[in-house]
């Protein structure tokens, strides 16, 4: 590895764990079965078979993501790995594809505002070495992947592998896709993409 790491890190399904809260709202919104897997691949699939089911699952991640991320869980051992690298003087840095608005039933719902108080409760800014400043919003995957550039980031870990096969991505930084569910990279993965299906086993990889 580098002498010097900036280790990037992804937000939605990589940091924040959303299953139990789609499963949850699902339920509440009667889009979904209590038998529909915990999973909000499964959900999504599940609700796009629906009448104007695109449209359904567009207001529930705006639900999710909005108003309601607060309910929203840190994936077991994320913390454990931020703690590692403020440890180490590693600098690790949040890169999120993430609009800033949503509309939710004629209303504009701040979908930023609601990831920073996410991350202010869940002690980033308190007890895991990430500060406000090193949190990056960015409209669209290209705007994203130009910011991970321009950080110089080392390492980067994604749950989307759309994101490393992207001609735009630098073919320098070490890529790391967090595939914690047993469905999530069956498909060929790319050749210089490691998968992880744990934060401990990102660890294990980073601090052994």
């Amino acid at each position: 590895m580098p002498e010097k790491l900036l280790i990037g890190v992804d937000l939605d399904n990589t940091l924040a764990c959303y299953d139990g809260l789609f499963h949850h709202a699902g339920l509440e919104e009667g889009l979904i079965s209590k038998e529909t897997p915990a999973s909000k691949e499964r959900i999504r699939d599940s609700i796009r078979l629906l009448p104007n089911g695109e449209q359904l699952w567009t207001r529930l991640q705006a639900i999710v993501y909005g108003p309601r991320m607060h309910q929203a869980m840190l994936f077991e051992g994320a913390d454990t790995f931020l703690k590692s690298c403020a440890e180490h003087h590693v600098r690790a840095v949040i890169v999120s594809h993430k609009t800033p608005t949503a509309n939710l039933d004629g209303k504009e719902v701040n979908l930023r505002a609601s990831a920073l108080g996410w991350l202010k409760q869940s002690g980033f800014f308190s007890e895991l070495g990430i500060q406000p400043a090193d949190v990056f919003f960015e409209s669209t995957r290209a705007e994203k992947i130009e910011r991970i550039r321009t950080l110089n980031c080392t390492h980067f870990i994604d749950d989307l592998t759309e994101v490393f096969s992207e001609e735009s991505f630098p073919k320098e930084i070490r890529k790391f896709l967090f595939a914690p569910h047993p469905h999530q990279g069956a498909n060929p993965v790319l050749a210089d993409v490691h998968r992880c299906r744990s934060w401990a086993e990102l660890h294990s990889l980073f601090f052994p």
